[in-house]
């Protein structure tokens, strides 16, 4: 028995039809693909994705917290120490020391503590994902290893100057009333002192961006914190040692012994201005931070 096959009235066209909007749909399905990957890979590279990445990775480890507490605690507890040690011996004074007196300053002597917490931080901001290995997952997502370094550096400075300024706030209401008691109390009135307790906040930042700098050139973090508080905490005193005129050119110029000036109101003879030694001490990260992108930029992760 044989079968009939009867072709019902319109299967041609409708067939026709489909096939004709397969064709059409064929060619465009990689054309609308491509850009809109390569749009959001671009997009999510952005500087400003990768600022928010950076101040993720900041708070996301404890030990930024509680570096933070203990540069703003060590500011405030030495700068009341220094006050009080300093007043205590007022009688013991000759007229010369009492006429240089500088209560400011000498409620800003915390900074050369905090300066250690905020310079650490700014070490370990760099060299966390080098010790990790996380690194090289984060230049993958963001091959511009520039634009990485200026995203930390830019989220790192932010927080060094807020905390910087809260901490010589802090030391400077904590040490006053010490002074009051002896009515030596300085008032952020008075001539330069407002700028003095501003730069006590600046020295702080500058600090913490050496060691930002030293943790980019180094890239280990316990040799970028040994060599940051060295060279801030350890060898400026000891330059004082050097003889001549070349000793003290050198230990005039070096690191925090030029940046102290910024907080200063009371200016010795033959010592830098605040702002041309604070103009130093900014030199002293800047280069290090450009050695260290282009480091950065020729090394491997």
């Amino acid at each position: 028995m044989s079968t009939l096959t009867t072709a019902r009235p319109g299967d041609g066209q409708r067939g026709a039809s489909r096939s004709s909007r397969a064709d059409q749909r064929t060619p465009d399905a990689p054309t609308r693909s491509v850009p809109a990957h390569a749009g959001h890979g671009t997009a999510r590279a952005g500087l400003g994705n990768v600022i928010r990445s950076e101040w993720t990775k900041v708070w996301s480890v404890r030990s930024t917290l509680w570096t933070l507490l203990i540069g703003v605690v060590s500011t405030v507890g030495f700068a009341m120490l220094a006050s009080w040690g300093t007043t205590s011996s007022l009688d013991k004074m000759s007229a010369a020391d009492r006429a240089t007196l500088d209560p400011t300053n000498i409620a800003m002597a915390g900074v050369a503590f905090g300066q250690l917490a905020i310079a650490v931080l700014g070490v370990l901001v760099v060299t966390s994902e080098y010790s990790a290995g996380a690194i090289r997952t984060t230049f993958t997502s963001v091959p511009a290893r520039l634009r990485v370094l200026t995203a930390k550096g830019m989220v790192f400075a932010v927080i060094a100057a807020i905390v910087g300024t809260i901490s010589a706030f802090g030391a400077f209401f904590a040490a006053m009333p010490i002074w009051a008691n002896h009515h030596l109390a300085a008032h952020l009135g008075d001539p330069g002192v407002l700028r003095a307790v501003l730069g006590g906040g600046l020295f702080m930042l500058a600090a913490g961006m050496f060691g930002f700098a030293l943790g980019a050139i180094i890239r280990h973090t316990a040799g970028a914190i040994t060599a940051a508080v060295g060279l801030l905490f350890v060898v400026p005193p000891l330059l004082g040692l050097l003889p001549g005129t070349w000793g003290h050119g050198i230990r005039k110029y070096f690191t925090v012994n030029a940046g102290q000036h910024i907080t200063e109101v009371v200016h010795l003879p033959g010592a830098l201005s605040p702002w041309v030694g604070y103009l130093v001490f900014t030199l002293w990260w800047v280069v290090p931070v450009m050695v260290g992108a282009l480091l950065m930029k020729r090394r491997d992760a």
